[in-house]
């Protein structure tokens, strides 16, 4: 709506008011543009499954008003480097790449410690090479699980023939040991691989496959977090910033649920309408963010990411996107916990986790 009424001819108290709105939408674009200038150009997060049908990844980009567009989810590319095999356009660095991945990035420190690691970034160079052939390749029976050797089991075999204590007994560590810090919040064990909750299988690709090569290309400038500092130091134009996520912890950030309600005993993400549930939550992020949602984004969260069970996938693509963005725009600290050198030198964190948890 226009009007071409004159300031004398505005009611009482309304020139003032507009004058102000002028003024406080002036200073809040100065803000944003402030904000801005350590954002970086993409930010990016895959929901990385065991097979690569269940890999997602959803991406946003910073545009010139110093917001961010989100665009739909997308399944994971399957060629080329990491920032190509995760849509960022052109495969391009420049103004900066942060890169977020739902498996593990690091080592629990007791192990780290029985096996003589100081560091996981220089660590991660070496594994599948020398005493660490054997690394990536998970162990078939209890016999072949060793400090070297720490991925089990292979596959389930018969009921109750693999059991979590054969990894304890091997390793010489207990199950409080074998889980990271941020891992204590519900997370499996990093080198347990049998179940829907496994993340081991996701680790041994995701790092076998993405990490590591990225670390060894001349042509990117990789740097990891919170290894390689605090993530507001590390986001500069043509480096690429890798962190660990998990969109379960970017679900309270986000304020999405899947609590029982009356109209859903038993939820689960895996359910259409249970995500679809979710919607006014991610859309009133969005709003409060100033966060420009692409028509088929928005209309996948409204649709609750299809009628299939592999619905969950693009939908932690994109919760694990926003909760990326949500600590980069300043609504929730990264999380790391102060004075704990094993977690940054050793054990990594989830971005966003609170710096009490564990």
């Amino acid at each position: 709506m226009t009007t071409n009424l004159t300031a004398k001819e505005l009611p009482k108290g309304v020139g003032r008011l507009l004058h102000s709105s002028c003024h406080v939408n002036v200073q809040v674009q100065r803000i944003q543009m402030r904000v801005s200038e350590r954002l970086p150009r993409v930010v990016a997060h895959a929901d990385w499954g065991v097979g690569a049908a269940k890999r997602w990844v959803a991406v946003a980009l910073l545009g010139p008003e110093g917001r961010y567009r989100a665009l739909a989810p997308r399944p994971v590319g399957r060629d080329g480097g990491v920032l190509e095999r995760l849509g960022v356009p052109g495969g391009d660095p420049r103004g900066g790449v942060v890169l977020g991945f739902d498996f593990p990035i690091g080592l629990p420190r007791r192990y780290a410690e029985l096996v003589g690691i100081d560091e996981f970034r220089p660590a991660l160079a070496g594994f599948g090479e020398g005493r660490w052939a054997a690394f990536y390749e998970v162990a078939a029976a209890r016999e072949q699980i060793g400090l070297y050797r720490p991925f089990y089991p292979l596959t389930a075999g018969v009921k109750g023939e693999r059991a979590r204590w054969h990894l304890h007994q091997a390793l010489g560590l207990g199950a409080g040991e074998l889980l990271r810090r941020c891992d204590r919040q519900g997370a499996e064990a990093l080198f347990w691989t049998l179940g829907g909750r496994q993340v081991g299988k996701a680790a041994i690709d995701g790092w076998r496959t993405v990490l590591a090569p990225a670390l060894r290309d001349p042509e990117l400038e990789v740097a990891l977090w919170p290894f390689d500092g605090e993530l507001g130091e590390l986001v500069t134009p043509g480096r690429v910033v890798v962190a660990e996520t998990w969109p379960r912890e970017c679900y309270r950030h986000l304020g999405l649920s899947f609590a029982p309600t009356r109209d859903s005993r038993h939820p689960s993400k895996r359910r259409q309408a249970d995500r679809r549930r979710n919607a006014p939550a991610l859309l009133a992020w969005a709003a409060a963010t100033g966060t420009e949602l692409a028509p088929e984004l928005a209309a996948a969260i409204g649709d609750g990411f299809g009628a299939g069970p592999g619905g969950e996938d693009p939908f932690d693509a994109v919760a694990g996107l926003l909760g990326m963005v949500n600590v980069l725009l300043g609504r929730r600290p990264e999380g790391v916990p102060a004075g704990d050198e094993a977690v940054r030198r050793v054990e990594g964190w989830i971005l966003g986790m609170a710096p009490s948890a564990g």
